[in-house]
């Protein structure tokens, strides 16, 4: 099959790019710049796209059997309204323009990256925005697979991989919170391996599937796992959520933009999957974590 990726360059994108090809499909990478200093797999197109230009995606649509919408906006989940990178207008204002467009397009397949816990009126914004970004690609007629991932991590992410490096050069990792948020973390090969499946799964055709990893752990257990998996022993150092968020509410107008209160709350929620579902329908292995961290992490 061809298969279009909307955000290939991305932390997602890349991974969900490298499955489809390695399964022998046919991608074309739409992004905003060329990748020049971070290259795509050479085996793949790539095609200038912004999601917010729909003048631009026929160009990533032209002939393809599916789009997956992989689109993140830049040092997500930290909001910048002023750049214009917000849940709302990119996660939710991208995927309708895309989903309008492959509508458009005839494209016979349309899979999103949608969010675990997403709902209409979810406590955070950035789930009641993923809720309606599946409403419009339910309403849209094109066929469709929404997955709603968990917590994700692999050898590119910033999140877990941010904690590793803290334990380069300090005796200790600093986790904002209690370390008691509780996950379901999710290596991000299993949510390429499953998109890839997606595209062979009339089964799976009009529906929503949580997705993440086989265990519900806390982001202690989370982060001890990953230190003892790179061969590193430190220990962690909590700081209390509402001071982090006062502190963020501060360097939030610092250059660059490195925190703000919305990301302190983004990345202390609980994302639990429940993959019942999924599992009945796809019955592909979800990886452990430790399984997962030993394929890239090295002693």
């Amino acid at each position: 099959m061809k298969v279009a990726v909307a955000g290939g360059t991305g932390l997602l994108g890349r991974a969900i790019t490298t499955a489809l090809l390695d399964a022998g499909h046919q991608v074309v990478v739409g992004s905003r710049s060329r990748p020049e200093k971070d290259p795509i797999d050479s085996r793949a197109q790539w095609v200038s796209v912004d999601v917010m230009a729909p003048a631009t995606l026929p160009a990533l649509l032209a002939g393809a059997d599916a789009v997956v919408d992989a689109v993140q906006f830049p040092n997500s989940p930290i909001e910048n309204p002023k750049k214009g990178y917000t849940f709302e207008r990119i996660d939710l204002g991208g995927t309708r323009n895309l989903v309008d467009a492959a509508k458009a397009a005839g494209t016979p397949l349309f899979i999103g990256l949608s969010g675990v816990g997403a709902a209409e009126h979810a406590a955070y914004h950035w789930l009641r925005f993923k809720w309606q970004e599946e409403q419009h690609i339910a309403a849209s007629g094109v066929p469709y697979v929404v997955f709603r991932p968990s917590w994700i991590y692999g050898p590119r992410d910033v999140s877990l991989n941010r904690f590793l490096g803290f334990a380069k050069f300090l005796p200790f990792v600093p986790v904002i919170g209690n370390g008691k948020t509780r996950i379901t973390p999710l290596f991000i090969n299993d949510l390429a391996a499953h998109v890839v499946a997606a595209l062979e799964k009339p089964e799976a055709r009009g529906r929503v599937f949580e997705i993440g990893g086989p265990a519900v752990m806390t982001m202690d257990e989370v982060i001890k796992t990953a230190l003892r998996v790179a061969g590193k022993r430190r220990f962690l150092l909590h700081s209390p959520k509402p001071l982090m968020k006062l502190v963020a509410s501060v360097v939030q107008y610092a250059p660059g933009r490195p925190l703000t209160p919305g990301a302190i709350d983004f990345i202390t929620m609980d994302g639990i999957a429940d993959t019942s579902a999924l599992q009945e329908v796809f019955g592909l292995r979800l990886t452990p974590l430790e399984e997962g961290l030993a394929t890239y992490l090295k002693r």
